[in-house]
């Protein structure tokens, strides 16, 4: 795996038999219309765009069919988040990560060096590393990444089988009458919406089920803790929502609030935590069980 200096990886490009460009600056231009001509450029002349063998390419060389160019991704604005990962456990097969709120795990949109993942590898040197689940951005709290490519798929296995037991930890409205009703095992059928970024439930067999259990309660909110049995986008989120509950700071539930990039308000994060994880381990065989030293305060 091709990485820089920053610790970022390279990305991988197929160059179709079945196209023909002036050049190569042509076919990225072509190929990535959301991409400025003149930010290709920059890069062809940053040494950003390589062959297999790792040479610099010009953006004036051939278009060459039926091959494979890298390139790294670069931002020249990207929003700074300024609270720090820890890292829980690490050995040569898994590393477990303490992500704080506002991080997202991986790179998209506006974030490159701005995610757990390259900051992890920038850290331990590992250029690896990838996560074998994802929680989302605004959520803090466990993610664990696997260390060697050919043991990934064993580790996302156990989360594709059910067999790993999250617990999550959240803020949110207190309410009498759902306390009488609490613990719960809430089950519903989730699909996206309209909206891309919002889920909600349709009438259906469920397709999801969430345990809910009181943790304690101060005035008018309540911590709970939350054991997802399934692993639907936003399950928690929606599940605590419909339920009129809706988590603390969500800006996506009852109401999608637009997000702003780059004046995040880092005084209002989601109060939702990625508080347990536990499973077999597929190649150690050892109980694995880790706990998030972050806390919720109400």
């Amino acid at each position: 795996m091709r990485v820089n200096s920053e610790g970022v990886s390279a990305s991988q490009v197929y160059l179709p038999a079945d196209q023909s460009h002036a050049n190569l600056l042509n076919f990225f231009v072509k190929h990535f219309p959301h991409i400025a001509e003149d930010e290709w450029i920059s890069r062809f002349k940053d040494g950003l765009i390589l062959d297999q063998e790792g040479h610099a390419l010009a953006a004036n060389d051939a278009y060459l069919p039926n091959s494979h160019l890298i390139y790294f991704r670069r931002l020249d604005r990207e929003p700074d988040i300024p609270y720090e990962e820890h890292i829980l456990y690490q050995d040569e097969h898994i590393l477990v990560a303490d992500k704080p709120h506002f991080l997202p795990v991986t790179p998209s949109g506006l974030y490159l060096h701005q995610t757990l993942l390259n900051r992890l590898k920038k850290t331990t040197g590992i250029h690896t590393l990838s996560p074998i689940h994802r929680i989302d951005r605004d959520t803090a709290g466990l993610v664990i990444f696997s260390v060697n490519p050919h043991e990934r798929s064993q580790y996302q296995n156990l989360f594709r089988d059910r067999a790993v037991k999250k617990i999550y930890e959240a803020i949110a409205p207190y309410s009498n009458d759902l306390e009488q009703k609490l613990p719960m095992n809430y089950q519903s059928r989730l699909e996206e919406s309209e909206h891309f970024l919002q889920m909600h439930e349709i009438e259906g067999e469920p397709n999801s089920d969430t345990l809910i259990e009181l943790i304690d309660k101060k005035q008018s909110w309540a911590k709970y803790r939350l054991t997802p049995g399934s692993g639907k986008k936003h399950q928690l989120r929606c599940h605590l929502n419909t339920l009129q509950i809706p988590i603390k700071n969500d800006q996506i539930y009852p109401v999608l609030t637009p997000y702003q990039e780059y004046d995040l308000d880092f005084s209002k994060p989601l109060q939702l935590l990625a508080k347990e994880v536990e499973f077999m381990d597929p190649i150690t065989r050892a109980l694995r069980s880790f706990r998030s030293s972050r806390e919720l305060v109400f």
